[in-house]
C-alpha cells in the first residue's frame, strides 16, 4: 500500500475571482442615485404624513377665514378706505397663518431626529448635502404652491365683496406682490425653519424659537417708548417680519425701510446664511 498523500485537486485562480455565487446575475439593477431619488423619497414622506395635512389645511382655514371675516367687516363699516386696496385686508390672515408653515418647515427635519428616522435616510443617501438639498427643494416648492392658491384665492374673493365700497382697484403689480411676491416670502419663511429644524433638531425648541424670532421684534418695539431707544424701535419696527410682509400689501408700520420687493431679498439672504449653517453642522455632527 502507497503510503503518501495524494493532492487534492486545486480549484481554478478565475473561479476565486467570481466571488461566492459565479456566473450568477442579479436580476437588480443597479442604478448610480442622483439628486432626483432624493426628492421623490422626500416627496413620498411629506405628502404621507399627517402633519402635512393638517397643518397646511389649518394655514389655508385660516387665511381664507380671517380673510373673508375681516373683508365682511369692512364692507359693513364706513370707514375711510380711500388709498388702501383690497388685496391689503390678506394680511391679517396670513400673519396667523404663517405659524402653521414655520411648523411644517420645522417638523420636516426635527421630527427624523426624535423618531430616529434620519438613520435610515442617512443610511438610504449617505450623501447630507443631497438630503438637506431634497427636503428644502420639496417643502420649499410645496409651501409656495399652497400659499399662492390660498391668497389667490382669498384675494379674488375679497376684491369682489370690496368693489365698490371705497377701496382702491389694485393694479397689475399690486396683485404680484400680494400674490407671487408674498408666497415666495412665505417659503423661505418656512424654509429657514426647516433649516433651524435640522441645526437645533429639537421640534418644539425649533418652533419656539422661530415663532419668537418673528413675533418678538414687533412686540418689544411697541414697547419702546424711551427717547433714547427711539433708533432701536425703528430698527425694529422696520425689520420685523410682519412689518415686512405689510410691504407686499403696500401697508407698512413704518413710512421708512423696505420697499418695493426688498423684503424678499433680505430673506433670501437670511434663507442662504442659515442653509451654510445648517449645511456646515450636518456634515459635522452624527445623526
Amino acid at each position: 500500500m502507497s503510503t503518501h498523500n495524494t493532492p487534492l485537486p486545486q480549484a481554478p485562480a478565475a473561479a476565486a475571482s467570481d466571488g461566492p455565487f459565479p456566473g450568477y446575475s442579479s436580476p437588480i439593477p443597479i442604478v448610480r442615485t442622483h439628486l432626483g431619488h432624493a426628492l421623490a423619497s422626500e416627496w413620498t414622506k411629506i405628502r404621507s404624513v399627517r402633519s402635512t395635512i393638517w397643518t397646511l389645511g389649518v394655514f389655508a382655514l385660516l387665511v381664507f377665514g380671517i380673510g373673508l371675516l375681516v373683508a365682511l367687516a369692512v364692507r359693513g363699516t364706513s370707514a375711510d378706505l380711500s388709498g388702501a386696496t383690497a388685496l391689503a385686508m390678506g394680511f391679517f390672515g396670513l400673519l396667523l397663518g404663517m405659524v402653521c408653515v414655520i411648523t411644517l418647515g420645522v417638523l420636516t427635519t426635527a421630527s427624523e431626529y426624535g423618531t430616529g428616522m434620519i438613520r435610515t435616510t442617512m443610511t438610504a443617501c449617505p450623501t447630507r448635502g443631497r438630503v438637506l438639498a431634497a427636503k428644502s427643494i420639496v417643502f420649499f416648492v410645496l409651501a409656495f404652491v399652497v400659499t399662492l392658491v390660498t391668497v389667490t384665492v382669498t384675494a379674488l374673493v375679497q376684491t369682489s365683496l370690496l368693489t365698490g365700497h371705497g377701496v382702491e382697484s389694485p393694479t397689475g403689480q399690486d396683485w404680484l406682490k400680494a400674490t407671487v411676491g408674498i408666497s415666495l416670502f412665505i417659503a423661505l419663511v418656512g424654509l429657514i425653519s426647516l433649516l433651524v429644524g435640522s441645526m437645533i433638531r429639537h421640534s418644539a425648541g425649533a418652533i419656539t424659537l422661530m415663532i419668537g424670532a418673528v413675533l418678538a421684534p414687533l412686540v418689544i418695539a411697541l414697547f419702546m417708548n424711551a427717547p433714547s431707544l427711539e433708533k432701536v424701535q425703528q430698527l425694529l419696527l422696520e425689520y420685523s417680519i410682519p412689518s415686512q410682509m405689510g410691504v407686499f400689501y403696500d401697508n407698512t408700520l413704518s413710512h421708512s425701510g423696505p420697499s418695493g420687493w426688498e423684503p424678499l431679498w433680505i430673506m433670501l439672504g437670511v434663507t442662504a446664511a442659515a442653509y451654510a449653517a445648517a449645511y456646515a453642522l450636518l456634515r459635522s455632527r452624527d445623526v
